[in-house]
């Protein structure tokens, strides 16, 4: 009997599985520079164990992704910003590159897992996004429970909204230092890639805003003949330029996950002025996490190799048998 791994060839092999996380770009202050980056490398092993397990890439994509929400460092789950209100309405897509399956979950309160919702949606229902009270109503057939609103607010959002709501307040400096979301893209060793994206949103928006983590092509994409790729930055900037698919229509054309995410990138900083960041795989498993910010928070997990960094130009490396 072959079995499926030989369907590939033997340098592919050593490349797979591989997975890429990201905790969000922006500008992160000193202060919080260690704990982001220690974030993202503990998510990435977290996803990596499920890749190594023998899990899909669906499976570890959301593990990933569920870590960094339960981080209160990161501005999803438990460290989402707060809109106008005061209050956390949150936004988060799942995506398999095999099918083209997709679930999505937009502005839903109470829930601590949002990107658990979204692959919900996708396994459950024949939907692809559910929004706010819908979400909710969803949840709770599902038997997801409810959090206290309270559980998600963190004093560090608390104190940021405040600040915004000064009257001299530096729209700009308000957003420093949580601008960003949380995804992860990763290939399985049957070659089947997923991403996933999950965010807070901005600082003080609007009640009921919608960013881009939700919509498909612009938070994530994810297909089999091409990659995947999960976004971060400022979400109408990447919505109008489509940034995931935008970078996986590079792809098709033959540049490679860094080329191709760098020219999304620029075209989206030169189009409408967006400043962001992602992190891109084939299905061949190269990998690439580039970013057009100040800094963006990653990790990448391929072989016995943990890679990370947080500055343009940084690639540390750590063998992942290493202690953390």
């Amino acid at each position: 009997m072959i079995r499926m791994a030989h369907l590939h060839p033997p340098q592919v092999i050593d490349m797979l599985p591989v997975l890429v996380v990201h905790g969000g770009a922006g500008h992160i202050p000193k202060e919080r520079a260690e704990m982001s980056t220690s974030g993202v490398c503990s998510a990435a092993r977290a996803g990596y164990a499920v890749l190594r397990g023998g899990g899909s890439s669906m499976d570890a994509v959301v593990e990933a992704v569920t870590q960094l929400e339960n981080n209160p460092c990161f501005n999803a789950g438990c460290g989402s910003v707060l809109n106008v209100k005061g209050e956390v309405e949150m936004d988060a897509i799942v995506m398999e590159g095999k099918t083209l399956a997709s679930g999505a979950v937009c502005a839903v309160r109470n829930i601590a897992n949002p990107i658990q919702l979204a692959r919900m949606v996708m396994d459950r229902t024949s939907h692809v996004c559910l929004t706010a009270e819908g979400a909710n109503q969803f949840a709770r057939v599902m038997g997801v429970p409810e959090v206290p609103q309270e559980s998600l607010i963190t004093e560090y959002s608390r104190m940021r909204w405040k600040k915004n709501q000064e009257p001299d307040a530096n729209p700009v400096e308000c957003q420093m230092g949580k601008m960003g979301t949380v995804g992860a893209v990763a290939v399985d060793r049957e070659g089947n890639v997923a991403c996933a994206t999950s965010t807070g949103g901005i600082l003080n928006k609007m009640e009921g805003r919608v960013g881009d983590t939700p919509c498909i092509g612009c938070g994530g994409y994810a297909d089999n003949h091409v990659g995947a790729v999960s976004t971060t930055g400022h979400g109408e900037a990447i919505m109008k330029v489509t940034l995931a698919r935008h970078i996986l229509f590079h792809m098709e054309q033959g540049q490679s996950a860094e080329a191709a995410s760098d020219l999304g990138l620029a075209y989206m900083k030169s189009r409408v002025g967006g400043l962001g960041g992602v992190v891109t795989v084939d299905p061949q498993g190269h990998w690439a996490a580039r970013f057009s910010s100040q800094q963006m928070s990653w990790a990448a997990a391929q072989g016995d190799t943990l890679h990370y960094g947080l500055y343009t130009g940084e690639h540390c490396t750590q063998c992942m048998t290493d202690p953390h």
